[in-house]
Formats: C-alpha cells, sequence, structure tokens
C-alpha cells in the first residue's frame, strides 16, 4: 500500500493503511452486487482510485483546508481517500443514486470515519440550500461531465477564496477553453494545470480554479439543465 503513496510523498500511518484495505474489502463486496468501479485488481484500485484521488495535493495544500465537498462521488472517490489521509478534512459526498450512498455511509461507520455525511441528492437542488451553498474551501470531482457543466454543478459550493478541482483525462485539455465563460460568469478565475501519469501510462490532469466573487444566484439553474445546455 505505502509504495504507491510514495509518489505523492505521502506517509500513511498504520491506522490509513488499514482503513485503505477496509475499503477495498467493502468496494469488492458490494460491486458484487451493484456497479461501483470496473477495477478491480487490488494494485489498480490502489493507483487508480486511492493514489489518484489524493492527487489534489498536487495542486493544493490539502492540509490548509478546512471543508470539502465531493460531486458525483461515486464509490466515494475523491473524497474518502482524502478523508482517510487528511482527517481534518469535514467532507460532504454527493451522488444522485441512493444506492451508491448506501454503500458510502456504511464505509464511514466500518471506517470510523468522523465529519463526513454522504447525501442523495442532485448538485442543481443542493447547492441552492443556504447550509450548503458557498461554504467550502474546495469542492472536487471526478464526475463524468464536461467542464461547463461540471462548473455550474461544483461553484456555486464553493466559497469566495475556496477552489473547485475538476478531475480529467486527456479531453480536459480541450474542455477547459471551451469552460471559460462558463467559469468566469459563475464567479471563478481558472489559475493553472496539473499534468501527471498515474503508474506508466494513465494521463490526468488537474485543474485549480480560483473563486474570486459570488456565483450569481440564477446558478445553478434547475436541474438537468447544465447537462443539456451547458453554459457557452
Amino acid at each position: 500500500m505505502q509504495k504507491y503513496f510514495d509518489q505523492l510523498q505521502i506517509e500513511l500511518s498504520e491506522l490509513q493503511k488499514e482503513q485503505f484495505f477496509q475499503y477495498y474489502d467493502l468496494l469488492i463486496k458490494w460491486n458484487s452486487v451493484m456497479n461501483l468501479t470496473a477495477i478491480t485488481d487490488f494494485n489498480e484500485v490502489c493507483e487508480k482510485h486511492f493514489v489518484d484521488s489524493v492527487s489534489l495535493v498536487k495542486v493544493l495544500d490539502v492540509s490548509k483546508c478546512v471543508s470539502l465537498m465531493d460531486v458525483g462521488t461515486g464509490a466515494g472517490f475523491p473524497g474518502i481517500p482524502l478523508k482517510i489521509v487528511f482527517p481534518q478534512l469535514k467532507v460532504t459526498l454527493l451522488d444522485s443514486l441512493n444506492k451508491r450512498v448506501n454503500f458510502l455511509n456504511e464505509v464511514i461507520v466500518k471506517l470510523k470515519l468522523k465529519n463526513i455525511s454522504a447525501f442523495h441528492g442532485r448538485a442543481e437542488d443542493f447547492s441552492r440550500k443556504p447550509e450548503y451553498r458557498e461554504k467550502y474551501d474546495v469542492c472536487v470531482s471526478r464526475a463524468v461531465a464536461n467542464m461547463s457543466t461540471l462548473s455550474e454543478y461544483c461553484l456555486p459550493f464553493v466559497k469566495v477564496g475556496g477552489y473547485f478541482v475538476p478531475y480529467k483525462s486527456q479531453k480536459g485539455l480541450e474542455e477547459i477553453g471551451e469552460a471559460e465563460k462558463a467559469i468566469t460568469l459563475l464567479g471563478s478565475r481558472y489559475q493553472k494545470k496539473v499534468e501527471f501519469h498515474l503508474g506508466e501510462e494513465e494521463y490526468r490532469v488537474l485543474f485549480l480554479i480560483n473563486k474570486v466573487k459570488a456565483t450569481p444566484k440564477k446558478y445553478p439553474r434547475k436541474a438537468g439543465l447544465p447537462a443539456k445546455e451547458p453554459i457557452r
């Protein structure tokens, strides 16, 4: 386990290693009855899910973050690995499928994680609630959506001065240009990107988007619209 995190210069405690092993076991157990991940080999899960999730450290000093929102978390990536490695984080996991939220809640209980909650819902609805809107230091997402759509889902959660970090593959390099209008309109500024490889082949890019002013109240638009009609 440790060898995978060496590439991020992160030293895991014995408790953290044990939590990752437990997480893997639960992932495989639940994956046999519902679709959580196509990747099931232990080594691949470590690299392509666990380390990939924690690669946020390449673009942001996570130790200084207090609150984190993970939109479209799925099987808990990147939110749960980040919570394991940075236990000081107050984490909110959001997913539109209730079955996945049931899985996340079991992981939270079995791993004895504190200050982390999983919710069933849509980003368009949740970010309109006062208790979630512009309340987070950082919002992350590995969800499969184009950058304009993802920006509209995520930026309303970020407090002014905070950051939105989408995890992307090669396609993200094309999407960032197309998303420039959306990012600006939603009160933010694209700062930089960090490109790297997971192992020898998997290309990844993280974009650091800084919230510089409040998102206009009309965003996000009603559920379904950000995906159907991305801001261009």
